[in-house]
This record gives C-alpha cells, structure tokens and sequence, in this order.
C-alpha cells in the first residue's frame, strides 16, 4: 500500500520542483544572512544601479525606464506613515458629518500625549528588496533588444525630474502639516544629569 502511495507522489517533475525548492531555500538564506548589513545591502543596490546607468549610456538604448518611476514611487512609499494622519482626519469628519460620535483622533494632538513611533508604508527592507530586484530585472531587460523602444530620451529626464519635484513637494508640505519626520536623526533628549 505504501509503495503504490509514494508512485502516485513521484512524477516526471518531481526532480525540477526539488531543485526550484532547493533554490528558493537558497536565496532565502542568502537573504537572511545580508538582513544585518543595512550599509553593505545599500552600497550594492548602488553600485547595481550605476552598472545599469552605464549599461544604458555605453549601449545608448533602453530609454523608457519605468524602473526609475518604480523607484519613485518606492521611495515616496517609505517616506510616509503606515497610518495617514489626513486619511484618518478625513475618516472622523466624515463620522462626524453622519451623525456618529466623534472619539478622540488616534494621533497625538498635544505636547503631553503619548508619543507614537513612526511606522513606515513600506519598511526599509521591503524597499531595499524591491529596489533591487527591479534594478536587477531592468539591467537584464537591456540585453533583449524587443525592450529597446526608440524614445526621444531628454523627455523622459525632464518628465522624472518634474515629476519627482511635485511628489517630494507634496510629500514634504505633509510632513509639515502633520509634523513627523521619517528619519530617525538621533535622540533629542538627554536623561539624568548628563551634561
């Protein structure tokens, strides 16, 4: 009975599925080990970015680069909170223009409230991984030439340029009026009697 049981399991792509398993075990360590070295992982999405950016000036082709508005709006991602102070506004004034008892704003709204840690959107890993991952699928797309679309190529700059100054505008009037800083710049406050 047992034998006839393990047959059935067994199948012509059994050796393939082992050996995709064993690779994604694999990538999976490897992600796992490089997890710890924020600046190591960073310089290297860098230094595959710069690999690309050359690929594309030495090959003088691949122009439209939606990657480079993917990494916009990765960024723009991990610049804001998790929990959007001015969705959450909007959802109360609503509750409140229905009828429903307004309770208190899950923000602090005062100096004395409790202080609440800024959680990203999209943490540091998740862009990191994404980042490079795309960057990765964009520097092997420049080797097919069907990916090669014939682009005035001054436009597309001009266009990211443009689009990357009223996005970070906008992103940056939100960080002021909700005033939260996505960066941790070190402590402000000193405690004891350290001078």
């Amino acid at each position: 009975m047992m034998a006839s049981s393990d047959a059935e399991s067994s199948g012509p792509m059994e050796p393939l599925t082992n050996y995709l398993a064993k690779g994604q075990r694999q990538y999976q360590q490897w992600l796992d080990r490089v997890t710890p070295f924020v600046l190591y992982r960073w310089l290297g999405t860098a230094g595959l970015l710069a690999l690309f950016g050359l690929r594309i000036v030495f090959a003088q082709g691949w122009y439209i680069d939606a990657h480079a508005i993917y990494l916009l709006n990765l960024l723009l991602a991990f610049l804001q909170p998790k929990f959007d102070p001015s969705v959450q506004d909007d959802l109360l004034a609503d509750e409140l223009e229905e009828g429903g008892e307004g309770g208190p704003s899950p923000l602090p709204s005062q100096r004395d409230d409790e202080f609440r840690p800024f959680v990203r959107r999209l943490p540091e890993w998740q862009f990191w991984l994404s980042a490079t991952r795309a960057t990765l699928i964009a520097f092997i797309c420049t080797f097919f030439e069907m990916f090669d679309v014939p682009v005035y190529w001054p436009i597309l700059v001009v266009y990211w340029f443009v689009l990357f100054l009223l996005t970070m505008r906008r992103q940056i009037q939100h960080m002021i009026k909700y005033k939260y800083v996505p960066f941790d710049i070190g402590r402000k406050a000193r405690y004891g009697s350290h001078r």
